[in-house]
């Protein structure tokens, strides 16, 4: 799935859910801070959707009320109630 992003650098996020087992098998950040989502997208992997949700939701950047991982929970929530 692929979700565009609001309020941050990067402008999109493309995932991949394993839907038998409810976990992340992948997920990839267009733009923004390539190490910090490189690495963000390698510890979710194998990961629940419910534990990242709970684990990003929330989290801000600087002065913005909204961040990357904060973003993918947004995200998952929304393929969540498809």
């Amino acid at each position: 799935m692929i979700y565009k992003t609001k309020g941050v650098c990067s402008s999109e996020i493309n995932f991949e859910i394993d839907e038998n087992s409810n976990t992340i098998k992948s997920v990839q950040f267009k733009n923004g801070c390539a190490g910090n989502a490189s690495g963000l997208s390698k510890l979710l992997v194998g990961m629940p959707v419910d534990d990242v949700i709970k684990k990003l939701e929330g989290t801000t950047c600087g002065f913005k009320s909204t961040s990357c991982p904060d973003q993918l929970a947004i995200a998952l929530k929304n393929w969540r109630s498809i």
